[in-house]
């Protein structure tokens, strides 16, 4: 027993370690060093457009390489392995962005590049773990375990590393600039810290490796294709998953872009960070509060509610122009974000077949990886070509109007009946057998 809780708590902090590179790194510090520092020279919304590019580019990588790396996952006995490989990737790119400077942005975009494949490609593997370390009846529990101290670390690291920026002469620190530089290095060794317990004390389940007649690029792409296939069985679940490709786009965008956009509209860097700290506080009693809300309205209807309120926040960033109004942001995107995540995996979740979770929930995940590519493309090239990143904030609403647009289609019970009707006895059976 003492075992378990000690393979368990390694694995919670792992994500209490890892966290760190997407509230530091990808949310909050690098956007504005970038912008204001690594892209110094540029025109102004060139650098906001060349980080929304990275962006996508790394996302495209990402989606690539995730069904491949599924495929590993599942068939090879060296889960560990490729989880060090990744986490290290990670770790090596964060520390190396301590040694960006003035003008440095391709080295910090290949860098961003490189820190985000290793941080999604670890967190392949990561996951991956969680049957083995938790029992059956325990699975949820740890998740969410994983999640909250997920966002608890993460905000930690950038509390002091905010503490850091704002006062970085109580530290004898030079100026902000250096303590950015600094930040992006505590990520790294923060990271690796945290990483140790999981590298120590899990030990991974013994398992013969299954023989393979098909490259691992084969064996990844062909369960993507089969399922898509298989989805035309079920309309509702379908027509879901294509709304929350359209809106989880924009969400993703809005979490990616909102700090540097914020800095090509003339918010000052410490401003724009402190806000960020917020926004990772506040989803976390908001979040529940949607779990709550969606008992007393239904899951579809708390969902659209914060599509709606996602809709507003890109208006208002439209005419934005305070650190006021961006704190006000931070909290409305707080208010929303982790509920529009959990909302969409309960509705998708309630409409798969009781014997098709892994595969669905798989192809869920790759799906989302895909869907975050054209966001941060459209913002950045809505800005360059016109000369003003408020306009590329306004074209996301596109992606909220298509999404309501279409989750207003999707009948969730209809979808439970599908789901229902589609998973016959005979059909489990057969699984079993083969």
């Amino acid at each position: 027993m003492k075992k378990r809780n000690k393979s368990t708590f390694s694995w919670v902090l792992y994500d209490f370690g890892n966290s760190a590179f997407a509230t530091t790194i990808m949310a909050a510090v690098l956007p504005t060093f970038y912008y204001d520092v690594a892209a110094s020279g540029l025109q102004e919304n060139l650098a906001a457009s060349y980080w929304g590019y990275s962006q996508s580019i790394a996302a495209l990588i990402v989606a690539v390489l995730a069904p491949i790396l599924g495929a590993i996952s599942d068939f090879s006995a060296a889960k560990k392995k490729f989880l060090r490989f990744f986490a290290y990737m990670g770790i090596i790119a964060s520390v190396l962005l301590a040694f960006v400077n003035e003008g440095d942005y391709i080295f910090a975009s290949i860098l961003l590049i490189i820190g985000t494949i290793g941080f999604s490609g670890g967190n392949v593997f990561y996951d991956a773990f969680l049957p083995e370390i938790a029992k059956e009846e325990e699975i949820d529990k740890v998740s969410a375990a994983g999640f909250a101290w997920g966002y608890i670390g993460g905000g930690i690291l950038l509390a002091i590393n905010i503490l850091l920026i704002l006062k970085h002469d109580w530290f004898g620190i030079p100026n902000a600039t250096v303590a950015s530089q600094l930040s992006f290095a505590s990520v790294g060794l923060w990271w690796f810290i945290f990483s140790i317990p999981l590298f120590k004390y899990i030990k991974e389940e013994k398992k013969i490796n299954v023989k393979r007649e098909k490259s691992y690029i084969s064996i990844g792409f062909s369960r993507v294709g089969s399922t898509f296939k298989e989805l035309k069985q079920y309309k509702q679940l379908l027509i879901f998953l294509l709304a929350f490709w359209m809106y989880n786009d924009g969400i993703s965008t809005i979490i990616k872009m909102a700090t540097i956009y914020g800095r090509d509209i003339g918010i000052e860097q410490n401003d724009l960070i402190a806000a960020l700290l917020i926004t990772q506080f506040v989803g976390i009693p908001c979040t529940f509060f949607f779990g709550w809300l969606a008992k007393k309205i239904t899951a579809k209807r708390a969902l659209t509610i914060s599509l709606y309120v996602y809709m507003a926040i890109v208006l208002f960033g439209y005419f934005m122009n305070t650190a006021i109004h961006f704190y006000i942001l931070a909290i409305c995107v707080g208010f929303v974000q982790g509920g529009a995540q959990s909302m969409s995996r309960s509705i998708f979740g309630r409409m798969v077949p009781d014997n098709k979770h892994a595969e669905f929930f798989g192809f869920y995940g790759i799906s989302s990886k895909f869907a975050a590519i054209f966001g941060p493309f459209i913002f950045a090239l809505v800005g360059q070509l016109t000369g003003s990143s408020r306009l590329g904030i306004v074209s996301l609403m596109f992606f909220f109007i298509v999404g309501i647009i279409l989750l207003k289609f999707v009948n969730v019970e209809q979808g439970i009946k599908d789901a229902q009707r589609l998973t016959k006895p005979s059909e489990v059976v057969e699984i079993k057998v083969k």
